[in-house]
């Protein structure tokens, strides 16, 4: 058998399941095929001491990374930690000892593998460096800012650049290994694993981390009127004069409102929920493409297309074949 060496690396504070969510996943893959590759799973720490994760478990590691020297590594998964700073504001912190094992380690990987704000040790390793990439939404602006070099996209599930992977949130890590397991044993093989994790739909990397109608973003009440009225007439057209107008503020001031609060602009804003709306119909009525189009505020198939293959990295007809809920 071919043995993949997986090691995820461990310090004091890293939130535990993206510690076990991957290793969870691969340890499922001989239960769905008859003879797979097998997956050493190896938690390595600078130390053979207990690690006090961030939900106040403690994990053993299996090796040092001294014990690693020299060793072939399949794919490095590098987990994050956060910490709240004095404005109760989510940020991800990187212990320096961590980045240089990584930065060690990653000439000897075939692949790499961040989940959720691990992202920031791959970035600070300068393993990042004009790639596309994901982490956290509520880290996004920080890996942007810090990083400058990195193309960070703060809203799908995954992102893959050659072989180096970033994921998003805590539980976006089960998609992500996934995804690696699809890359190394086939479609099937990951769909199989998905089902003994009873996960009912398994998501592409370009799902969206959040719906925009509960985007957690704390806004001003003028914008968050604006992003009620965009939800409830988004069949009309809502451009940015209509939407100036509605709030009652000339249209300069208003692109300025939604950068500042939103990071995008208004233009932008409005097909993400136009999307967001005909994701949600696709997934649960039988409407015609036509229909949906119609309905929000995309006018034609072609439009309503296009926002899909920008914002999702696929087409209505695949989503709906991937996510339409069973009547």
């Amino acid at each position: 058998m071919t043995e993949r060496l997986v090691v995820v690396t461990l310090f004091d504070g890293v939130d535990l399941l993206d510690v076990t969510g991957p290793a969870e996943v691969l340890s499922l893959v001989p239960r769905v095929t008859a003879e797979p590759p097998r997956y050493e799973v190896m938690l390595a720490a600078e130390t053979l001491d207990p690690v006090t994760t961030s939900a106040g478990v403690r994990v053993l590691p299996d090796a040092t990374f001294d014990d690693l020297a020299g060793r072939a590594v399949d794919t490095l998964v590098v987990p994050g930690a956060v910490v709240l700073d004095d404005a109760r504001r989510v940020r991800a912190v990187v212990d320096p000892d961590v980045v240089a094992r990584v930065r060690e380690l990653a000439p000897r990987t075939r692949r790499l593998a961040s989940v959720c704000v691990g992202a920031h040790v791959l970035a600070d390793a300068g393993l990042l460096d004009g790639m596309r990439a994901t982490t956290h939404w509520s880290t996004a602006r920080q890996l942007a800012d810090e990083h400058p070099r990195v193309r960070v996209d703060p809203d799908p599930i995954f992102v893959r650049d050659g072989d180096t992977w970033t994921g998003a949130g805590l539980t976006a890590c089960l998609d992500l290994t996934l995804a690696l397991v699809a890359d190394d044993h086939g479609q099937e093989v990951a769909l199989r694993v998905a089902r003994q994790l009873v996960m009912y739909l398994k998501r592409p990397g370009g799902q969206s981390q959040f719906s925009v109608s509960t985007d957690p973003r704390e806004t001003s009440r003028r914008v968050d009127d604006l992003r009620h009225h965009v939800l409830r007439n988004v069949a009309a057209p809502l451009t940015v004069a209509d939407l100036a107008a509605h709030a009652h503020v000339g249209e300069r001031q208003l692109t300025r409102l939604f950068t500042t609060e939103l990071g995008t602009t208004p233009a932008a804003y409005v097909e993400s929920v136009r999307v967001e709306v005909a994701r949600q119909r696709l997934e649960t009525t039988d409407d015609t493409l036509e229909r949906v189009a119609t309905a929000c505020g995309f006018g034609t198939t072609d439009t309503l297309t296009r926002a899909f293959r920008r914002r999702l990295d696929t087409t209505p007809a695949q989503y709906r074949a991937r996510f339409r809920l069973a009547g």
